[in-house]
């Protein structure tokens, strides 16, 4: 078992000739729940993206319990793993994106089943077994013959993060889950991840939802230019901000103590 289950050592990333990602370091450990938060163009998403290998990363490692992820070293160049190897690395993690990205053609339940029979290999049974169950957790097994298009915002991203559980990922990303919903939505979406961090679920999230990321995070990063600017535990970070950016970030937010 590894010290860390997740660890990010000198990440840098580059979109043509800006750099996106400056050198992040970061450890998380099993039942960590860690809050990204920052400024649009900080880096947050690039970094949870570069944690699964949705984008490449140009420089540094990132370790899923012990695993590096995406590349190998060889002849002591960085060389990239076939595709086939990054797959099956990706489903170390399960992901929840701002838009759901659900089929629009399958149901709430055969969306959450494709992945465990097509990825997972498992029979039809167990899946729908395990699917329900996960629908039933997120308050959505009454929904479970809907359509995406007849359900609402919130209802299609809560089967989105069944479908990323039912999976039995090591960890979780959560990238500004709650950001395309109308107001009134929001909190049945972030209830269902209170609950999944009341179980021990280890989850890496973007917000900007500053209360939420208070009341529910061990760990708060604040992300500037492509930099972890600071890191902490939630009181440190939100009501004792150790430099001014985040002093400022924080009275900027919707945040209140």
């Amino acid at each position: 078992m590894a010290e860390h289950l997740l660890v990010i050592e000198n990440l840098h990333k580059t979109f043509g000739a800006t750099e996106v990602l400056r050198g992040v370091d970061l450890n998380v450990d099993s039942g960590d729940v860690v809050s990204i938060i920052g400024s649009s163009g900080s880096g947050k998403t690039t970094l949870l993206r570069c944690v699964n290998m949705l984008e490449d990363y140009h420089e540094g490692r990132v370790l899923i319990d012990g695993e590096e992820i995406g590349y190998t070293r060889h002849d002591g160049k960085r060389v990239r793993l076939p595709n086939s190897t990054i797959a099956r690395q990706r489903a170390l993690t399960g992901m929840a994106f701002q838009t759901f990205n659900l089929f629009p053609h399958l149901t709430a339940l055969k969306n959450v089943t494709l992945g465990l029979v097509k990825v997972r290999g498992l029979a039809k049974d167990e899946a729908v077994g395990i699917a329900r169950r996960w629908l039933d957790r997120v308050g959505m097994l009454d929904r479970q013959d809907h359509y995406p298009s007849q359900l609402s915002g919130g209802q299609q991203q809560r089967v989105a993060i069944a479908r990323a559980i039912a999976m039995n990922p090591k960890l979780m990303l959560f990238d500004e889950v709650t950001s395309a919903l109308d107001p009134e939505l929001v909190n049945e979406v972030l209830n269902v991840i209170r609950d999944l961090a009341r179980d021990g679920m280890t989850m890496l999230l973007v917000t900007h939802e500053m209360r939420f990321a208070y009341d529910v995070s061990t760990t708060v990063i604040f992300m500037h230019e492509g930099r972890i600017h600071e890191a902490g535990p939630p009181s440190e970070v939100f009501i004792r901000p150790r430099t001014p950016r985040l002093a400022e970030f924080i009275q900027n937010s919707s945040f209140r103590a």
